[in-house]
C-alpha cells in the first residue's frame, strides 16, 4: 500500500472535503443568520449563547469520549466503525431538526418591513456595503484569527499524542474531557462576568488569555501537562464563545441601521465564506511546517527534534501569535459600546426594526 499511487486518495479527500464544506456552509448560515433578529436585547443574546454552545458540548463529549477507543492509527477498519457511528449520531441530529426553528409574526413583520421598502442588493453588494463597517471588518479579522488558531491547536493533538507523547490516541479522551469540564463548570462564571462589564470587555480578555494558554505547548511533555492546560483552556475559551453571539449581533444591528433593512443571513454567509479560509491557511501552514522541518509520515516512525518542534510551533507558537494579534485588533478598531451602541439600539426602535 506504501508504493500506491496516492493521487486517487487525494482527490478523494479535496472532493469530499469540499461536498462536506459546502453542506455544513449551508447549515452553519442558515442556522446563525436567524440569531439576532430573535434575540433583541444583551440579555437574551447572553443566555442564547450559553445554551447554543452548551447543548452541542455534551453531544461532543459522548462522540469524544467512544471515538477514540475506537480508532487505531493507521487501522482503515478502525476509522470506519467510528465515521459510522457519527453518522448514525449526525443522522439523530437532523431527525431532532426536521420540525425547525419557529418564528414569531412580530419577527416577520420586522423583517418585511425592511425587505419591502428598499431595493434588493446582490451577494457582492451586500459585502461591499458590510466591509466599510469597521467593526464588522474588525470582528471578522478577530473571529477568523480565533477560528484558524483554535483548528491549528486542536488539528494538532494528534500529532502532539503520537509524536510528542507517543501514547496511544485513545489518551485524547482525557485531554478532550479535561476542555470539556473547564468549558462547562464556568459558563455560569463567564455568564456573569459578561453580565456585570459586558461582552466587549470580556471578549477582549478572552483573547489574551486564549493567547497565553497556547504557549505551554512549545514545551508540555507529559500527559498530566496536557490534562492540566486543556482544563485552563476549557475554561478560558468559554469566555470568548459566550460573547460570539452578543458581538455579532451588535455587528448586524450596526448594519442594519446603516442599509436600513435586516441582512442577517447575508452577513452570515459572508462571514462563512472567509472563515473557510481558516481551514485552507490550516492545511498550508501544516504542510509548510512539516516539509521545512523534515515531518516524517510514517506512523511508526519516530520524529527528528526538529520535527517535533515543528509540531509544538503549529500547535503552540502560531496560535498564540494569531490570538495576540485579534486581541490588538479587537483593542485597536472595535468601538461598538457605550454610547454608539445605545444610540443604535434606538434607531433601530424608531426604525421599527
Amino acid at each position: 500500500m506504501r508504493n500506491a499511487d496516492p493521487w486517487p486518495i487525494f482527490w478523494y479527500f479535496v472532493i469530499i472535503a469540499c461536498l462536506f464544506d459546502t453542506f455544513y456552509s449551508l447549515y452553519s448560515t442558515h442556522i446563525n443568520a436567524g440569531f439576532t433578529n430573535h434575540f433583541r436585547t444583551d440579555a437574551e443574546r447572553r443566555k442564547a449563547s450559553a445554551i447554543i454552545l452548551t447543548v452541542p458540548r455534551i453531544l461532543w463529549l459522548i462522540m469524544g469520549f467512544i471515538v477514540p477507543f475506537l480508532y487505531v492509527y493507521g487501522d482503515r477498519s478502525s476509522m470506519i466503525l467510528a465515521q459510522t457511528l457519527i453518522v448514525f449520531l449526525l443522522i439523530i441530529c437532523i431527525l431532532i431538526l426536521i420540525p425547525g426553528i419557529r418564528e414569531s409574526e412580530d419577527l416577520k413583520a420586522r423583517f418585511l418591513r425592511g425587505y419591502e421598502s428598499t431595493e434588493r442588493s446582490s451577494y457582492f453588494k451586500t459585502m461591499k456595503s458590510a466591509f466599510k463597517q469597521r467593526n464588522f471588518v474588525a470582528a471578522l479579522l478577530v473571529f477568523m484569527l480565533l477560528s484558524l488558531a483554535g483548528t491549528l491547536n486542536t488539528a494538532s493533538g494528534v500529532y502532539f499524542m503520537k509524536d510528542i507523547l507517543r501514547l496511544p490516541l485513545y489518551n485524547a479522551i482525557f485531554t478532550g474531557l479535561a476542555t470539556f469540564i473547564g468549558f462547562m463548570l464556568f459558563v455560569p462564571f463567564w455568564s456573569n462576568t459578561v453580565k456585570k462589564i459586558g461582552h466587549v470587555k470580556t471578549m477582549k480578555l478572552s483573547l489574551i488569555l486564549i493567547a497565553l494558554v497556547y504557549l505551554p505547548a512549545l514545551w508540555m511533555t507529559t500527559l498530566l501537562e496536557a490534562i492540566i492546560f486543556a482544563f485552563l483552556g476549557g475554561f478560558i475559551v468559554g469566555a470568548f464563545w459566550i460573547t460570539l453571539g452578543p458581538i455579532t449581533a451588535d455587528v448586524n444591528d450596526e448594519n442594519t441601521v446603516t442599509i436600513g433593512k435586516h441582512q442577517e443571513g447575508t452577513l452570515a454567509g459572508i462571514r462563512t465564506f472567509f472563515f473557510r479560509f481558516a481551514l485552507i491557511f490550516q492545511a498550508v501552514i501544516f504542510t509548510l511546517v512539516h516539509i521545512a522541518t523534515g515531518y516524517n509520515p510514517d506512523p511508526q516512525a519516530k520524529q527528528t527534534p526538529l520535527a517535533i518542534l515543528g509540531i509544538r510551533i503549529h500547535m503552540g507558537l502560531i496560535p498564540f501569535i494569531l490570538a495576540l494579534l485579534a486581541f490588538i485588533i479587537m483593542m485597536r478598531w472595535y468601538d461598538l459600546e457605550g454610547e454608539k451602541k445605545i444610540a443604535i439600539k434606538q434607531k433601530l426602535k424608531q426604525m421599527r426594526l
